[in-house]
């Protein structure tokens, strides 16, 4: 059974994808245990696993764009892996601009005074914030 609310987010790596749970009740997120990627491609095994533990409603991917708005190489792998997660899954997946995020990331940490290479994945902080972000869209 599918949990109301319940979302997965995933800031898209070729080596490492990063990995977040939210509820859009609550609007809020927590970053899980990146996954290990090789040229993009995750341990499909353990995306599986996650959908079993979480059973989110939808998922969600950052697209990683240029600061120009355009898209480089890696925006579309990162569109080949949602499209992936959507046959694999039958689960709606949603695209979202996550320019800055890693950014963004190393910054709040740092405000809490954790250094980035300190946390347990950087690249799953960045995923909570691409949730966060989308929770916080007025047109969603």
């Amino acid at each position: 059974m599918r949990n109301p609310g319940v979302l997965l987010a995933f800031d898209f790596g070729l080596r490492r994808i990063g990995v977040a749970v939210g509820q859009a009740i609550t609007q809020s997120a927590t970053p899980l245990a990146a996954l290990a990627a090789q040229k993009g491609e995750p341990g499909w095994p353990e995306v599986a696993q996650l959908i079993t533990q979480w059973h989110p409603n939808a998922l969600l991917v950052g697209l990683p764009y240029r600061m120009d708005g355009g898209e480089q190489a890696i925006s579309f792998a990162a569109r080949k892996f949602a499209l992936d997660l959507k046959n694999r899954f039958h689960l709606p997946v949603h695209l979202i601009d996550e320019r800055l995020t890693s950014r963004e990331a190393k910054r709040q940490l740092a405000e809490n005074g954790i250094k980035p290479k300190d946390y347990p994945s950087l690249d799953s902080y960045a995923a909570k914030l691409i949730l966060e972000s989308w929770m916080n869209l007025p047109s969603r």
